[in-house]
């Protein structure tokens, strides 16, 4: 799969707003490239709302051991919640993975920073994990709806 098509299914969900930082954006240069995806179906970013869903094309300075800096790699990037992250991995997400290999390629992995809030990552998905990012992806994007459903209701 390539990263234009998983954009092209993600592009295709119910109220999603995709942020997608260029030169000629108000975001910093090292975002450029990046993809954001939020549950925003009257186009405005969440205020207080993380992305369910990113993917990153390069080497950040605190997130360089999936080595993006590769040409030709790039990182989808879920959030799964905790019960999801023990239930894909086995493990508790709060514990620091041990023994992985961050810069396998489609592969399930622990998110190399945000494993302790309850994200995954795949390095380049395709035949053995492109079906599983795309069931997990509308699943973290189901998610993100329902809380902005939630959030809705309680502030009328």
């Amino acid at each position: 799969m390539s990263m234009d098509q998983l954009l092209e299914t993600i592009r295709r969900f119910d109220g999603v707003l995709e942020l997608a930082p260029t030169a000629d954006s108000l975001f910093p240069e090292i975002a450029w490239g990046d993809h954001f995806f939020y549950y925003a179906p009257n186009g405005q970013v969440p205020q207080r709302e993380q992305p369910y869903a990113t993917i990153v094309t390069k080497n950040y300075p605190d997130d360089a051991s999936s080595d993006l800096d590769r040409p030709g790699r790039w990182r989808l990037n879920i959030h799964v919640g905790r019960s999801a992250y023990i239930e894909l991995l086995g493990e508790d997400p709060r514990l620091d993975p041990v023994g992985v290999d961050f810069t396998a390629v489609d592969t399930l992995l622990p998110h190399p920073g945000y494993h302790a809030q309850g994200w995954v990552s795949i390095i380049n998905p395709a035949a053995r994990t492109g079906d599983l990012a795309l069931s997990l992806l509308g699943e973290a994007h189901d998610a993100a709806r329902r809380r902005a459903t939630r959030r809705t209701s309680s502030a009328r």
